[in-house]
């Protein structure tokens, strides 16, 4: 997929959380395990140690907690 969408994609999941109580990192990183393959979770994490431009505070810390 490409860097764009999973941005995209890892940003709206982030957006729904970040309006719900608790703590939305760990929300979004409960639903990257669950609903994201093991491929889309590394492409993920290669995007993070690349420096994670674009992502949401709460996604980005959701992918460190991965």
């Amino acid at each position: 997929m490409s860097p764009e969408k999973m941005v995209m994609m890892a940003n709206q999941i982030a957006t729904f959380f970040d309006s719900q109580p608790g703590d939305p990192a760990e929300k979004v990183a409960d639903h990257l395990r669950d609903y994201w393959e093991p491929r889309m979770r590394a492409q993920l994490l290669a995007f993070l140690e690349s420096g994670g431009k674009g992502l949401k505070p709460s996604a980005l810390e959701a992918a460190r907690r991965l």
